[in-house]
């Protein structure tokens, strides 16, 4: 890119346009200078090349982004090739929270990414209309696009964008695009469409590449120990005798572990087998998950001198509470979850012969993030660091730090050669980074006519902003409320996982609003449209989804219903859950679920049904299988035998997904279908067994311990 444009045409033979997503926003379109950035190029073959910010792990963002642009630009879907962005946000990334970033996390990708590439591909689109009007001579506005070409409607000529490719100039600044420029619904020819992913048959064929598929010449392979206990340093090893071993090269210390190279995979993991370290204090020693969860964190709650945040204030709950009719109180648990992604946590790393530069392979979902991860770790600048974006086998939040990048980095410089660096299983959830146990206290009150019109809520554990998604509800319109967070470090490794916080608290707050509905004799529908003060977007969804499961029919016998919210990045869901309950062994089933989604626009409805059936089964999972416990700050659970994950045999019989049109754009689909399944459960358990869980995950020996109460 730091040729000029006319050279690049003559190299390419196509045409390349170039812009800035920051400075496309309409406030500052009129004043923006564009920095080159090329997105879009077009061969004088007709091939329109797009490339894709979305990092690409099952959820299809790689081919709804460009697709996007290709709608506004009007390509010819068939002729477009797709290819990663680089590791750049400052080009490549979309604005949240004003910085730049290019993280697909917190279901962003369509919903951040949407206006700067409508308006990307508007603005190739005028440059290919400018320059056909000059070549004919002729007024750009009397001319229109069709799929790959620009049209005369007066005299019928149409030229393709191949052949405006290999002619066309490209104006510096380009061309403002105004907001009544960009398309209007009915006009979208993929939008809302059913499209196939491109990266389905790549998967199918074997040729999608994942940093795991990845070999160089010359290439050695590594893998890691790192403390049992989180926050710990190798002190000394067995180096000698791991020298011994077959195969064997070398180890390699790293801040929180050792690596072992060897010159295969089975060699290295063999070594590791044989590892003896001696490792520091950690900051996380003597650490026990299950007392602190049950008794420091109600000791932390009941503690008025405990530093607590304030998350949401609206009126005043205090006198809410002191003139309430009736009050209602509750608590409830969650254990540490682990993000459990099919594909092992690596990246291949390969430095040049200075040893200034540096490649890394990896399938990251935060590009940017991981660069400057792998940057810092070898006292680098980010420009020195060539990242490959690769497939994923699965990220739920997991795949956004580059903290395994970083570390084939570090040992590839050590070993001097290309390193393949993989985790096992054992490793990765053993030295896991967890969404956050946490306990929760819930109060309100209900004035005399059996409003709620005071509401306090109070959230207790480690992990700041972990702990605290969803637990606002504006859906609800109680008018005294009082939301808080008190934390409690433990020096365990935290992270954002497929819902974050709303997992738990959105668990705890729809069991809370079913318990006073039962208590008030209630429909729980009806106690949260008429006593919780519903908002248009709430009766929207829970009416739909009352009509998708027939919510008053009678269901089998030993089968019971029950219903919840969902929310999150901007969309609103109601969802339904039909149970039955094995008490013997306490194992609950779930034969059917119903969700209706409020999303905005929906840019890809097959692609997005796939994502909201997704986050069902992995909430599904985490609800009813899923907790990691530590004891003196070891993880208790080392694979999938002793951390249980959902099976086939525990899918329910269907899974009912229904959109609720909106005039609004895009939202996230991503984790919509997670946060509202715990609820759901506990509820429809309460309607089998009078009983409430209220600690998740419902194992059953957890089932079976609260019907005996």
């Amino acid at each position: 890119m730091n040729r000029s444009r006319r050279n690049f045409l003559k190299v390419s033979g196509g045409l390349s346009f170039a812009f800035s997503l920051p400075l496309l926003s309409e406030a500052a379109a009129s004043t923006a200078s564009l920095q080159p950035n090329a997105w879009v190029r077009i061969a004088a073959d007709g091939t329109v090349t797009i490339l894709s910010t979305g990092a690409e792990m099952g959820q299809g963002s790689m081919t709804s982004l460009p697709l996007i642009l290709a709608e506004e630009m009007d390509a010819d879907w068939s002729k477009v090739k797709i290819e990663w962005a680089p590791a750049d946000p400052a080009m490549y990334g979309y604005t949240f929270q004003n910085a730049k970033a290019m993280a697909i996390v917190g279901s962003r990708a369509v919903m951040l990414y949407y206006n700067d590439l409508r308006t990307a591909g508007a603005q190739v689109r005028k440059v290919l209309v400018a320059n056909a009007a000059e070549k004919w001579g002729v007024s750009a506005a009397s001319l229109k696009t069709e799929p790959g070409f620009v049209v005369d409607p007066g005299s019928g000529k149409k030229m393709s964008y191949g052949d405006i490719a290999s002619f066309a100039t490209v104006p510096s600044p380009l061309p403002v695009v105004e907001k009544s420029e960009l398309k209007d619904k009915s006009q979208f020819r993929f939008i809302g469409k059913e499209m196939p992913r491109r990266d389905t048959p790549l998967k199918v064929n074997g040729s999608a590449r994942y940093a795991i598929d990845v070999s160089l010449p010359g290439m050695v392979y590594a893998t890691s120990k790192h403390s049992p206990v989180h926050g710990g340093a190798p002190e000394s090893w067995n180096e000698a005798e791991l020298k011994s071993l077959k195969g064997v090269l070398g180890t390699v210390r790293l801040p929180d572990g050792v690596a072992i190279v060897a010159d295969s995979l089975p060699h290295a993991m063999a070594a590791r087998a044989a590892l003896k370290v001696s490792w520091g204090k950690a900051a996380a020693a003597g650490f026990d998950s299950e007392a602190t969860l049950h008794k420091t964190y109600h000791e932390v709650h009941a503690d008025p001198a405990a530093k607590a945040t304030a998350l949401d204030q609206k009126g005043d709950a205090k006198a809410a509470f002191a003139g309430a009719a009736k009050t209602f109180k509750s608590e409830y648990f969650s254990d540490y979850g682990y993000h459990a992604q099919m594909e092992p946590l690596n990246a291949v790393a390969r430095l040049n012969a200075a040893g200034d530069r540096v490649e890394v392979w990896e399938g990251t979902q935060d590009p940017g993030s991981s660069r400057q991860a792998i940057a810092r770790a070898l006292g680098f600048k980010p420009e020195q660091v060539t990242l490959h974006q690769c497939y994923m086998g699965g990220g739920f939040g997991r795949r956004t730090l580059g903290d395994y990048a970083a570390e084939a980095a570090l040992v590839a410089r050590e070993a001097k050669r290309p390193v393949k660096l993989v985790w096992t299983r054992d490793e990765d959830m053993q030295h896991g980074m967890f969404r956050p146990q946490a306990f929760q206290c819930l109060q309100a009150a209900l004035d005399k006519d059996g409003r709620v019109t005071g509401w306090t809520h109070c959230v207790v554990g480690d992990g700041g902003v972990l702990l605290q998604t969803g637990i606002r509800i504006p859906y609800y319109g109680v008018p005294n409320q009082y939301i808080e967070s008190r934390g409690v470090p433990h020096g365990i490794r935290l992270k954002h996982w497929r819902g974050v916080g709303h997992v738990f608290n959105v668990f705890a707050i729809e069991s809370f609003v079913d318990e006073m509905a039962a208590a008030e004799g209630m429909d729980p529908v009806e106690f949260r449209l008429q006593r919780m003060q519903m908002g248009p977007r709430g009766r929207a969804v829970f009416g739909k989804v009352v009509q998708m499961s027939d919510w008053k029919a009678p269901r089998p016998a030993g089968r019971a219903l029950g219903i919840s919210i969902s929310e999150r990045s901007g969309s609103l869901a109601a969802g339904v859950a039909e149970i039955s309950l094995e008490r013997a062994s306490g194992r609950i089933k779930v034969h059917r679920t119903w969700l209706a989604v409020d999303g905005g626009l929906i840019v890809q409805p097959g692609m997005a049904r796939a994502n909201v059936e997704s986050g069902i089964v992995y909430g599904l999972s985490s609800v009813l299988h899923e907790r990691v416990t530590l004891k003196q700050g070891v993880v208790q659970q080392t694979n999938f035998h002793d951390y249980h994950v959902m099976r086939m045999s525990d899918m329910p019989e269907s899974m009912d997904v229904a959109f609720v049109e909106r005039d609004a754009p895009p939202s996230g689909l991503g984790e919509i279908g997670n946060p509202w399944v715990a609820a759901a459960i506990a509820n429809a358990f309460h309607r089998l067994s009078g009983k409430r869980l209220k600690h998740m995950p419902f194992t059953p020996a957890r089932v079976q311990e609260v019907l005996k109460t």
